[in-house]
């Protein structure tokens, strides 16, 4: 980095024409580099900087078209063009960027190119709906538990369900000494030997649907997520991926579950 903040202080710039100013961790995922969350958890680490100076306080005002920001003491890009995937995730692959123990992960199934990452997670052994993109603002609208978008999953499990055990499910199930919010739950279709479930939440606790089921003394055989909010996965083949349209992007970004 190389300047001191007596050589040059972190805030004087002259903020542009109008004098705008936004939030560093905003700023940093406007120009794709992470989640606002994601991008806190840099700027605490130390690997943020503005105009040649680590800057580790959060909530830092920066000017993004005249301060030069940086991550590791790379210049972050002042122009993205942004990139929305939906991608229907098959069993076996981790909702990750990379994996240490060379899993395969969502990112195997989708174009090389500009850096786009997965916004929240579904297990290696679940399948469906998962979006990627490079806006972090983005990102945060769909992952962020204040936003309480619904999920909605198609659930196997052996046998039949049983009416208390519905009942159960959409009451809320205490599992870990935490009792979940109450789900949306249907009974797609039973033979006697396999049973479909619609489970529709809005919390995001890991691997909830299983564990709920599991409190239960269900086994789940497959887990699939079909919906977030407004986004159906529809028709799209597994492993497959698509661009979001621009009507779609609208309606995740300016409307919540």
């Amino acid at each position: 980095m190389g300047v001191s903040p007596e050589d040059k202080p972190l805030l004087e710039t002259d903020g542009g024409e109008n004098g705008r100013k936004e939030r560093l961790h905003k700023v940093l995922a406007q120009a794709g580099v992470e989640s606002r969350r994601a991008a806190e958890e840099m700027i605490l680490a130390g690997r943020v900087g503005v105009n040649g100076v680590v800057c580790t306080t959060l909530g830092t005002k920066v000017d993004p078209d005249h301060d030069v920001i940086t991550v590791d003491g790379r210049p972050i890009p002042r122009r993205v063009k942004r990139i929305y995937l939906v991608l229907n995730k098959p069993p076996g692959y981790i909702t990750s960027v990379g994996d240490p123990e060379n899993r395969p992960t969502v990112m195997d199934l989708v174009p090389h190119g500009p850096r786009i990452y997965p916004v929240g997670r579904l297990d290696a052994n679940s399948e469906g709906l998962i979006l990627l993109t490079n806006d972090g603002e983005f990102a945060n609208v769909i992952a962020h538990p204040r936003y309480a978008w619904e999920k909605e999953y198609h659930v196997s499990i052996p046998g039949t369900l049983k009416e208390p055990d519905l009942r159960a499910l959409r009451e809320g199930v205490d599992i870990d000494g935490y009792r979940t919010h109450p789900a949306q739950v249907r009974v797609l279709s039973s033979d006697g030997k396999t049973t479909w479930l619609s489970m529709t939440i809005h919390e995001g606790r890991n691997r909830q649907i299983r564990r709920m089921l599991h409190a239960l003394g269900y086994r789940v055989e497959r887990l699939m997520r079909v919906r977030i909010g407004p986004l159906w996965l529809g028709s799209l083949a597994r492993g497959a991926y698509r661009a979001l349209t621009p009507a779609e992007v609208r309606k995740l970004k300016g409307t919540s579950g």
